[in-house]
């Protein structure tokens, strides 16, 4: 990962020193990419934030920026989601918290997969300071992504014991209800109708869909949001 270029200029120091063969990848955020603008002579256009805070500089250094042009060989640009995607990853499968700027090694070999095939590649995880409640929303974010938190809009009858029906076939489908919105006011559904919105835990976009499987063949209307679908 690079920010001002002072890390990477040193382990390039001495990786190359003592394997000259070696290929060094320097690592940032589309939104803050003043390494790569300036190895390549464009003006830099940056973004307002970036989950990847700590390596968000729009100057690199003057020494350091001589040494990554002699020794660093490429410097790759990520996206937001694909830092978001590292961090639960590493989480999730290296049971390692790491900050956006810790995670964009892993998000650069995820983004440019072609780049790093058959290689053997050495990944710099740079840092775990990440705000828990920024975490807690990565996690969320990454649920939604892969399918395991999921919202649906069930069309219901508003009468009494509508609800648990709908409910009752979700759970028999074995998904967990996290929240429900019942909404009959600001609908366009006919007097005696109402919407109901779901949001559910499931098995991934495979169960999201065995869900409203069901709710169809229970006689229910149900729609999964447009992300899922």
């Amino acid at each position: 990962p690079i920010g001002g270029g002072g890390m990477i200029a040193g382990m390039a120091t001495a990786a190359r020193a003592l394997r000259p063969d070696i290929e060094v990848i320097g690592a940032q955020t589309a939104r803050f990419p003043s390494m790569q603008c300036a190895l390549q002579g464009r003006t830099p256009v940056f973004g307002v934030s970036t989950l990847a805070d700590g390596i968000a500089v729009k100057q690199p250094g003057r020494l350091t920026l001589e040494i990554v042009r002699r020794l660093v060989s490429d410097v790759l640009l990520v996206d937001e989601g694909d830092i978001e995607q590292s961090v639960l990853l590493l989480l999730e499968v290296e049971k390692t918290v790491a900050e956006g700027a810790g995670a964009v090694g892993l998000a650069t070999l995820l983004r440019h997969r072609k780049r790093f095939a058959g290689r053997r590649v050495g990944l710099v995880i740079c840092g775990g300071n990440i705000d828990p409640l920024t975490l807690a929303d990565v996690i969320q974010r990454g649920m939604v992504r892969t399918g395991r938190l999921t919202r649906l809009k069930v069309r219901i009858r508003d009468l009494p014991g509508s609800l648990a029906r709908v409910t009752a076939a979700i759970g028999e489908a074995n998904a967990n209800i996290e929240e429900v919105h019942h909404q009959r006011a600001f609908t366009d559904l006919p007097l005696q109708d109402a919407e109901v919105e779901f949001v559910l835990e499931t098995r991934g976009f495979d169960h999201a869909q065995q869900v409203v499987d069901a709710l169809q063949a229970a006689g229910f209307t149900a729609t999964l949001d447009a992300r899922h679908a």
